[in-house]
């Protein structure tokens, strides 16, 4: 039969084979073909962003002659809402950063000649999602005065309305709010560098969380620790050092009235000098474990054990939209200077904001009022107007963790871990992306 026979069977298996080979090639080529393809579309969307940037006058005038200008280096206070933006540091493949805007608002007015010469530095680097009222920079910026006049009363108050200008050219959700002149005898001054201390606000509802619990988790984060369990490290980019000291680190109720309700608003009052690539966002993470009953809050006392416990356990860290870079502080003397006027133009702007945010919360907790009532009433309840919470669902919290929610839940320490920091320190320095 030709099902036995050798020859016929040999033939088949090498047409096989050499099929298989074919479908390898095919998908080698199509791979590459795929990433040649998405190379074309990133250079493709960064000249659109350069000729966009120069229809709507990122780059200066050329007729403005900057040669002729007076300079001083001011620190800027800006917050923004970070919902719709991917990050806050420009990237290539795409305009939507907070620092895109920012420089395009800078270079339009004639504020600044370009980025490279401005001399700028962030206090904080924002992910994508994350906002900020207390964001600030440090930029050398054209000045209405010489240098010998900037500091008095005059060259102050007279100065270009460095906010209001700007606020005309940002969008709606970036805000240009104060400025700060830096002394003569510190030219370098960074807001990078010299910023002392650093505080983040995560805002979340009670729901069912037990807060006691996490406050007492909270407490155990204080002082200097290493948290490489509590962070995404970030070897690759020659973080090495994953120790930081945290001076503060609360949780905090918006308004005293009917806290124990679970819509009731909460937030994580974080602060520290120098925060670690997802820090904030890895604790908040732990601490809705505990709340939910989940972990035990000596959970973050084993977690900085690194000698015990060298590898961080895989667990989802929390969602970026709550969390708010709400202060950055600074050793200056001076105070900060604001357009009375513009403020109240950026207060008349949230408020309208919120109400249009709030009138739509009211209308979501409307319709969940009704359908809870829906829930709870039972067809022998219904008759008798009796109303039963054994069905309630209450979970308000729920979507501020991240990643597929398993239904049996396996204990942080008994879960598989990631690779430990000497793994990834010798990895990185075998393909030699690590200074050693």
């Amino acid at each position: 039969m030709e099902e036995n026979n050798p020859k016929r069977n040999k033939q088949k298996s090498f047409t096989r084979e050499e099929l298989l080979n074919k479908d390898k090639n095919e998908l080698v080529e199509k791979i590459i073909a795929l990433e040649k393809c998405n190379l074309d579309l990133k250079n493709i969307i960064r000249k659109k962003g350069e000729k966009s940037d120069t229809k709507h006058g990122t780059k200066s005038p050329k007729n403005f002659d900057f040669t002729k200008c007076h300079y001083r280096r001011i620190l800027l206070r800006i917050l923004y809402f970070g919902w719709d933006y991917q990050g806050f540091v420009v990237q290539d493949d795409t305009n939507q950063t907070i620092e895109h805007h920012l420089f395009h608002a800078l270079t339009k007015s004639c504020l600044i000649e370009c980025r490279e010469k401005s001399n700028y530095h962030r206090s904080g680097r924002t992910d994508k999602g994350v906002s900020a009222f207390g964001q600030v920079i440090s930029i050398t910026i054209r000045s209405k005065f010489p240098v010998d006049q900037q500091y008095t009363l005059t060259g102050l108050n007279e100065e270009i309305p460095y906010c209001k200008i700007l606020n005309r050219l940002l969008p709606k959700d970036i805000r240009a709010v104060a400025w700060m002149p830096i002394p003569l005898d510190k030219p370098q001054y960074s807001a990078r560098f010299d910023c002392t201390k650093r505080q983040y606000k995560y805002y979340f509802p009670r729901s069912t969380l037990d807060i006691e619990a996490m406050r007492e988790a909270c407490g155990r984060l204080l002082g200097s620790n290493d948290y490489r369990n509590m962070c995404k490290m970030d070897v690759g980019n020659n973080v090495t050092q994953y120790r930081r000291e945290l001076v503060k680190a609360e949780l905090i109720a918006v308004t005293d009235s009917d806290t124990e309700h679970p819509t009731s608003m909460y937030y994580l009052l974080i602060e520290g000098n120098a925060f670690l690539w997802h820090q904030i966002r890895c604790i908040m993470g732990v601490l809705l474990l505990i709340g939910q009953g989940k972990e035990s809050p000596e959970i973050i006392t084993e977690l900085l054990n690194v000698e015990k416990n060298p590898r961080k356990p895989q667990y989802s860290m929390a969602l970026n939209v709550p969390l708010n870079l709400f202060r950055c502080s600074f050793d200056l003397d001076g105070t900060w200077i604001q357009d009375r006027d513009e403020l109240r133009m950026v207060i008349t702007q949230l408020q309208n904001e919120w109400s249009l945010k709030t009138i739509q919360s009211t209308m979501i907790k409307d319709v969940i009022n009704e359908l809870e009532e829906q829930l709870s009433m039972t067809e022998t309840e219904h008759s008798s107007g009796v109303r039963s919470n054994k069905d309630r669902v209450v979970a308000y919290t729920d979507c501020l963790l991240q990643g597929v929610k398993p239904k049996v839940y396996t204990p942080l320490m008994k879960r598989s871990t990631c690779s430990s920091l000497e793994d990834r320190i010798e990895h990185y320095a075998k393909r030699r992306k690590l200074k050693m």
